[in-house]
This record gives C-alpha cells, sequence and structure tokens, in this order.
C-alpha cells in the first residue's frame, strides 16, 4: 500500500508538470500550501530535474513554485481570518490536518509576530500552516503575502537547485554522486518507504485526534 501511495504521488506530479509546465508547478505547490498532503520535497527536486535536462529555467521553476505557495496560503488564511480554529478543526480532517500541527503554527506566530510567516516559510511541516494563525490574526494580507514569497521563494529553489545538481550528477557517467546514488538505490527507497510510512501514519492519528476533539465539542 505505501508503494502504491509514493508511485501515485510520484506518477501525479511527474505528469502535471511534464504536461502543465511552470504553470503545473504552481498548481502543486498551490496544493501543498492550501494544507493538502503533497510535499514540496516531491514536487520542486522534480522541476530542477526538468532544468538539469534543459526543459525549464531554475528560476523561473523557482518563481512559479513561489507564486503557487502566494495561491495556496491564500485559501489558508480565508479560513483562518472567517472561521478560525473551531473552522480547521470541523473541516480540516478531510485533508487530515491535525490539530498540533494547526497549534504548533499558532504558536509560532504568537511568538514572534509577522516575521514568524517569513521565518516559517524556510521550515519543513510549519510552513504549510503558517498561514492559519496569520489569517486568524487578520494579519494584513499585503504584509502576508509579501513574506510568504520572500520565504518561499528561497525554499523553491533550493529544493530545485538539489533536483538539478541530482539530474545531472545521474546522467554524467564519470559522476562519484552517480555512483554514490547507483549504491544508494535500496538505502534510498528504505528510508523513503519509512518516511511515507510515517506520514500515512500521522495522517491516521490526526484524523483520530480530530474526530476525539468533535465528539467532546
Amino acid at each position: 500500500m505505501i508503494e502504491s501511495v509514493i508511485e501515485i504521488l510520484k506518477l501525479f506530479t511527474v505528469g502535471t508538470i511534464g504536461k502543465l509546465g511552470y504553470p503545473g508547478i504552481t498548481a502543486l505547490m498551490a496544493i501543498e500550501s492550501a494544507c493538502i498532503p503533497l510535499p514540496s520535497e516531491i514536487i520542486m527536486p522534480f522541476a530542477g530535474y526538468l532544468v538539469s535536462i534543459g526543459k525549464m529555467n531554475l528560476y523561473l521553476a523557482a518563481l512559479a513554485g513561489a507564486i503557487g505557495c502566494n495561491l495556496g496560503s491564500e485559501i489558508a488564511y480565508w479560513i483562518g481570518a472567517t472561521g478560525g480554529r473551531t473552522l480547521i478543526y470541523r473541516y480540516g480532517r478531510y485533508v487530515l490536518v491535525a490539530p498540533h500541527e494547526v497549534e504548533q503554527a499558532e504558536k509560532w506566530f504568537n511568538k514572534y509576530g509577522d516575521v514568524a510567516v517569513f521565518v516559517a516559510r524556510l521550515l519543513p511541516i510549519v510552513r504549510t500552516f503558517i498561514a492559519f494563525p496569520a489569517g486568524m490574526a487578520k494579519m494584513k494580507r499585503i504584509k502576508f503575502h509579501l513574506y510568504t514569497f520572500v520565504g518561499s521563494y528561497p525554499w523553491c529553489l533550493i529544493l530545485a537547485w538539489v533536483g538539478m545538481k541530482t539530474g545531472q550528477a545521474w546522467d554524467d557517467k564519470n559522476s562519484i554522486l552517480r555512483s554514490v546514488l547507483h549504491k544508494a538505490d535500496l538505502a534510498i527507497v528504505v528510508v523513503c518507504l519509512i518516511a511515507m510510512a510515517w506520514f500515512i501514519r500521522s495522517r491516521i492519528n490526526a484524523f483520530k485526534e480530530m474526530n476525539r476533539r468533535l465528539k467532546g465539542e
């Protein structure tokens, strides 16, 4: 089952970007930033691979990703601004948004203020949920989107760069990295499977937690 989920995510990402190009990157990153489980760690490295074979530009790919982050974050911001925590808990279960993840992002925002939106965009996990507390706090939209873009662009650029360099190394028969990657194939697969198993289990636990909270309301 885990292998199937990984394959579906991979095929969906590859197919979308392969057919739509830069708009595909924007759409996929918007989905991720709207808190629907589709990790940017899959999206942007594949875009980087397309850069390595000359089908995309590195900086334009990162730009498309950052724009997608802004579009998806607007949805999460709106949910936070209009419905607050209750709406998130009630309907977040349909995309398996865990309450503790939202609460973690809220603590970040309360501790660091508006700048937390910028900093969080450079960090895994919390970057996806920081728009909720920003919306609940009614952060000025212009500042919210500015910080979101400025923080998201480096994230997208780094992931795309990694994908580009990996793609270049893979095509270079004399590359030491290519040799290492080939030898590490099994280890990479095992790590991916463990990561995906953890992800699926965390989503299931999130669903159980949300049901428990809803029943207690």
